[in-house]
């Protein structure tokens, strides 16, 4: 099958159409969004060149499961997915902060802890640690949300004093951050896997705060096996993960990690169809059911046709 890296739609009541890293996203005359999760791939800010079969429905299923099994905690955007690559919600206006919670020192904090530092965005770290252990309790470390180009580390009190978000309106994302993500751990539990770090994002209609995008999936989060987490952890050993880092990590050894002058290195088809099989195995596992891949003749018209019957209903 071909990846869908791009979509078109004529939709009915349609203004807007924007096209981001890995969304295909249509304003319905500003009251709705339809969400296309297309089969791109980015990594390091960077779109890479090819794109990932069956991808987009994996991001987009497990997203529309863990937005359902949060409605407690706080109202989200997801009003139906009307097609296994696409969710029609609210339309927000978002927080230009990306709200990151870390229960593990992984990824982009070791990076930084590894150099030396032991402050990310206003956060201290503990002494002593080593690559992979549990933070005490797990800390929240936002970034600005940027148009294109890197998000950027910033602090809680940096956020408040550049008017970006209000204090009041950052001290409910907060809390709002804290029990999502221990939803997600309680989930990941009982599937044998660790929640290790991700991100969220807020928006606001008619002054209520919803949750937006997607929520724990493998492009905005981390994932450990639990089983063997603490024997390699002793060991100094990786640990087995079901996340988008095997993909970052692919790439700095082939010596591309965004920066001017770097070529992405060639992703062949045995590149592609191991990572296609990786996220297929985070959805199995994170949902304990089988992967049923959607009808793949004519994508595109197949979501043209399910959206447009459904927004004949909203």
């Amino acid at each position: 099958m071909d990846a869908i890296v791009k979509t078109n739609l004529q939709l009915p009541g349609q203004t807007a159409h924007y096209v981001g890293k890995v969304r295909d996203v249509y304003s319905i005359e500003g009251d709705y969004l339809v969400m296309v999760v297309s089969d791109r791939i980015s990594a390091f800010d960077v779109v890479l060149p090819k794109g990932i079969p069956f991808k987009g429905q994996v991001l987009n299923q497990i997203a529309a499961k863990f937005l359902d099994a949060t409605t407690d905690i706080l109202p989200n955007w997801k009003i139906a997915t009307p097609d296994p690559m696409v969710t029609v919600g609210h339309k927000c206006e978002p927080f230009k902060v990306e709200m990151v919670i870390r229960g593990y020192l992984s990824g982009h904090a070791w990076r930084e802890y590894k150099a030396g530092k032991r402050v990310i965005c206003g956060v201290e770290m503990p002494e002593g640690m080593v690559e992979n252990q549990k933070f005490p309790t797990p800390i929240i470390t936002p970034t600005t949300k940027a148009a294109e180009g890197h998000d950027e580390d910033i602090s809680k009190e940096e956020i408040i004093a550049q008017g970006i978000v209000s204090r009041e309106d950052y001290e409910q994302l907060e809390k709002y951050t804290q029990a999502i993500f221990q939803r997600g751990t309680e989930i990941a539990a009982k599937m044998g896997l660790i929640l290790v770090d991700t991100k969220y994002e807020f928006g606001k209609k008619n002054g209520v705060i919803y949750l937006m995008d997607e929520i724990h999936t493998p492009d905005s989060s981390r994932y450990f096996y639990a089983e063997g987490y603490e024997e390699r952890l002793a060991a100094g050993e990786k640990q087995k993960q079901l996340s988008k880092e095997f993909v970052r990590e692919w790439l700095m050894a082939n010596g591309f990690q965004g920066q001017d002058g770097q070529q992405v290195p060639e992703m062949t088809p045995e590149i592609v169809a191991s990572i296609t099989e990786r996220y297929i195995e985070l959805y199995e596992h994170i949902t304990g059911e089988k992967f049923e891949k959607a009808e793949c003749d004519n994508v595109e018209a197949r979501i043209e046709k399910n959206v447009t019957e459904f927004l004949a209903t909203l």
